[in-house]
């Protein structure tokens, strides 16, 4: 059945004011950085449901909306998550990862010990959903890996906006998340999301990013 259509017709600000607002959205966001060290300073639960509230606004396939917020302030539950995490690191970076992913990442600083996921005050795991059960039946959702990615980078611009620092961490394999969340089968661990503030002594690598010219092309080349 079709869904009720309603009348979209939002107001049209002026041009001039738009692109200020582009430059002072561009200014703002290229403050943004990944952040590893976090202070242990408290953030609400209130807000950290908010910020999720912006991000399951996402469009998604079909409007199937195929993704799964877990957000763990509980000490035990961030050690187990450390722990785990650790482990699988420490075996990327011992054997798994070939010396040229070794050589991208130097710069960055980055290594198998984790003390972030504890100190932090949140981790927010978004799960990928693949497919549900309905009455009984099996329903595929439609693009879940690039619903799933909108959603999270609006949960990232989210934080930003109100002043809080974020990491997008992959430790690969996650399956661990998925036992130490209790998560069913057929949700899949997309991104472990590290939310806080930075700590006052808070440094981040000074990286020069690829120009926007090498990434934007007009029309057909």
């Amino acid at each position: 059945m079709p869904a009720k259509m309603i009348p979209y017709r939002p107001t049209l600000p002026d041009p001039e004011w738009m692109q200020k607002r582009a430059d002072d959205l561009l200014s703002d966001m290229s403050q943004r950085r990944s952040c590893r060290y976090f202070s242990p300073k408290p953030v609400s639960r209130q807000l950290i449901e908010t910020l999720l509230a912006v991000a399951h606004t996402a469009p998604s396939g079909a409007n199937r909306k195929p993704w799964r917020f877990v957000a763990v302030d509980d000490e035990t539950l961030k050690r187990e998550v450390r722990l785990a995490a650790e482990e699988e690191e420490r075996l990327s970076y011992g054997h798994r990862m070939p010396q040229a992913w070794l050589d991208a990442l130097e710069p960055i600083g980055t290594g198998p010990e984790k003390p972030y996921l504890e100190i932090v005050p949140w981790l927010v795991v978004i799960f990928r959903i693949d497919w549900e059960t309905h009455d009984g039946a099996k329903q595929v959702n439609y693009y879940p890996s690039e619903s799933t990615g909108i959603a999270a980078g609006m949960f990232l611009n989210a934080c930003h906006q109100v002043g809080l620092a974020t990491l997008t961490h992959t430790p690969s394999p996650m399956t661990f998340l998925q036992t130490i969340l209790g998560r069913p089968v057929n949700e899949k661990p997309y991104l472990l999301i590290p939310v806080g503030y930075p700590a006052e002594d808070c440094t981040v690598p000074d990286l020069v990013k690829k120009p926007l010219k090498d990434a934007l092309q007009w029309n057909k080349s």
